[in-house]
Parts: structure tokens; C-alpha cells; sequence
């Protein structure tokens, strides 16, 4: 398995943080390339990742002409290595070291992620791997991992998307596997529930070897209505693809409606921008069954905002407990 692992970099803006990026992925020694895609960076990104491999020629970096979203540049990278297994780093994370002898270790998938460790903003981005001796693995189905990725009552909003497998490359050439261009929201999401769809075998570890640094971001305003609409409309052809299973239509539906919740709220939050609190009531009384997701959630975001957002420590949150 040794120098068989393509590490794909999608990075804009990122050349405070893509530094300790590269180093821990060229650090792995089952990694045979990183590809970084420097997806119109104005802040010489691209510069700093060529200086943090210090020469080390498994470092490709490509430029975009114009910023196209991650999505896009992910399957740039995706086109441009012939490793045969693939894995996603977000420029402002790290790997642990020993992580993809760890994953490289479970059998029988097709996409195998680990637990994440959410790190304070300010992580020095160095961190030992924490090995387990017979570390924790289950699988994921559509249905369990969609509902891995809801809201529950009194709790966070599930977070089984934030999950970086690593994946075999034959299984995306073989059912035509990239991300959505047009998503700039919820792709990973997307792209491991149409994985799923066409048959992955998805096997996750308990253990941790992946840091994901958290940034202080607002609520509502973290998105645009256009992200979130090509979510909503990625769940559709979700649930044309599960047509079949009761059980995942079920798991897909009650996603679907927490992001059109989420969609309408966003919606009336333009119109208040743009035509003042009148214009949003006209938009929201428009359909009266709209009215209890939007006020339910300017309710939430209120609360939200009344209450202190968690604190990370520095020993950091792990994803699966």
C-alpha cells in the first residue's frame, strides 16, 4: 500500500492555513501525491503550499483562472491523478500521523473515514494520533448515514457529513463518481449519499485521525439561499435514486425537510434585506404553511445567538464521542 494514496487540496484564501495542510498529508508515507488546487487564491496559496513541501516532488499544485467553488476544484485534482485510492483534505485541517495506515488497514470498502477531532481556530496543527488497540468500526448505509446528518431536539445538528474517507478509486470510475459542480454547500454530503446509492460499502473507524479546525461563523448568514437551494434540489434526486427503499426515502425525506426549513428561512431573511420586515411577512403569508418554518426558525437563530457558542478546548471534540 505504500505511495498508493492521491491527496486532493482544494484551497482559496487559505495560505495562513494550508502550510501544516501539506506537511501532514506528505508526512504520510502511504501518500504517493498531493495534488492542491489553488482555486484563484489572491493570497498567494499556491506559494505557501510549494513552500511547505520544501521541494518534496509528490506536491503538484494547480492554479484556477477564476474561483469555481470546492466542488469543481476537487474533481480538477480528481482528473489529474491515477493513484488508486483518493482522499479529501480541507486546507484549514490536518491529518494525524498513522492515519492511512489505520485506514488502509480495515477491509472490504470502498470509502473508509475515521473520527474527527474539532480543534480551536488558533491549533498549532500538530497532534498525536491516539491509537486504540481494537479501534471501534461500523458501517454506514444511506439511511443510518442521512440520519447521521440530522437536527435532533436538544441536541446539535448531526455532523456525519464533515467525514473525509478515503476512497477507492475504481469504485468512482466504475459508477461515474464526482462531485456537483454547482454545490458549494453540503457537496461532501451529497457525494457519499449517491455513493451509497450505487452500492459503497462505507466503513467508518472510531478512531481519530483527522483534525478539522472550527472557525467563529455567524448562523443564518453562513450561507446563501442559492447554496442552500442546490442542496434541496440534491435531495430530490436522492430520493429518485432510492426509489426502492422505504427506509432510506424515509431517512432522505426528513432530511430534505429540514434543509427547505432552512431554505425558507433564508428566503425571508433576503426579503427583509432587500424590502424591509413588510416584504418578508407578504413573502412569508404568500403560502401560509411556510409561516411555522420561518418563524420557528428566526426562533432558533435568535436563541442561538443568546447563548455562547461552544468552546473547543485545546484537547479539541471528537465527532464520534
Amino acid at each position: 500500500m505504500t505511495s498508493s494514496v492521491c491527496v486532493i487540496i482544494a484551497a482559496y484564501n487559505a495560505a495562513k492555513t494550508i502550510g501544516p495542510s501539506v506537511r501532514s498529508a506528505l508526512a504520510q508515507r502511504e501518500v504517493g501525491e498531493v495534488v492542491v488546487v489553488d482555486d484563484a487564491s489572491t493570497d498567494g496559496t499556491g506559494q505557501a503550499a510549494t513552500d511547505a513541501a520544501r521541494g518534496d516532488s509528490r506536491l503538484l499544485v494547480l492554479r484556477q483562472p477564476r474561483n469555481t467553488g470546492p466542488s469543481a476544484a476537487r474533481n480538477h485534482a480528481l482528473a489529474a491523478t491515477t493513484m488508486p485510492y483518493v482522499a479529501v483534505l480541507d486546507a484549514d485541517d490536518y491529518f494525524l500521523p498513522g492515519r492511512f495506515a489505520h485506514l488502509l488497514s480495515i477491509p472490504g470498502w470502498d470509502l473508509a473515514a475515521d473520527n474527527i477531532v474539532f480543534v480551536p481556530e488558533n491549533d498549532p496543527g500538530v497532534r498525536r494520533q491516539s491509537s486504540q488497540d481494537e479501534p471501534v468500526i461500523s458501517d454506514l448505509t444511506v439511511e443510518n448515514f442521512v440520519m447521521g446528518n440530522l437536527t435532533q431536539r436538544s441536541a446539535q445538528r448531526g455532523e456525519l457529513g464533515f467525514l473525509k474517507p478515503i476512497m477507492r478509486r475504481s469504485f468512482l470510475e466504475e459508477n461515474g463518481l464526482r462531485y456537483d459542480p454547482i454545490m458549494r454547500l453540503g457537496e461532501d454530503y451529497d457525494f457519499y449519499v449517491r455513493a451509497l446509492l450505487k452500492g459503497a460499502r462505507f466503513r467508518l473507524s472510531h478512531q481519530i485521525g483527522y483534525a478539522a479546525r472550527v472557525r467563529a461563523g455567524s448562523l443564518s448568514g453562513l450561507h446563501s439561499t442559492d447554496d442552500l437551494g442546490a442542496l434541496l434540489a440534491a435531495t430530490e434526486g436522492h430520493l429518485v435514486a432510492a426509489a426502492r427503499s422505504p427506509r432510506d426515502q424515509a431517512a432522505i425525506t426528513a432530511h430534505q425537510q429540514q434543509i427547505r426549513n432552512r431554505y425558507l428561512l433564508r428566503s425571508f431573511l433576503d426579503r427583509k434585506a432587500e424590502a424591509g420586515i413588510g416584504g418578508a411577512l407578504r413573502f412569508a403569508l404568500a403560502a401560509p404553511a411556510n409561516m411555522v418554518p420561518i418563524m420557528a426558525g428566526v426562533a432558533r437563530d435568535k436563541m442561538a445567538t443568546l447563548r455562547r457558542a461552544p468552546v473547543i478546548g485545546p484537547e479539541g471534540r471528537a465527532l464520534l464521542g
